[in-house]
């Protein structure tokens, strides 16, 4: 039996963070969870003013955003 390959990044619609759950700070700002963003994987990609980036989580549990 042959599985078909799941579907690149290219293939997936576009997530709205709009209706995410927002962290509340102690300084009383808000904050988009990291786990909102995440959803499972290891990264994602953002598009920001006409540029692409990529948020990826390490091993360690820190975050790099490279362009």
């Amino acid at each position: 039996m042959t599985h078909a390959a799941p579907p690149g990044p290219s293939c997936r619609r576009p997530v709205s963070t709009a209706s995410a759950p927002l962290a509340e700070l102690a300084d009383g700002t808000s904050a988009v969870l990291s786990e909102n963003l995440l959803r499972g994987q290891k990264s994602v990609t953002i598009q920001h003013n006409g540029l692409v980036y990529r948020l990826q989580a390490t091993k360690l549990g820190k975050l790099i955003l490279t362009k």
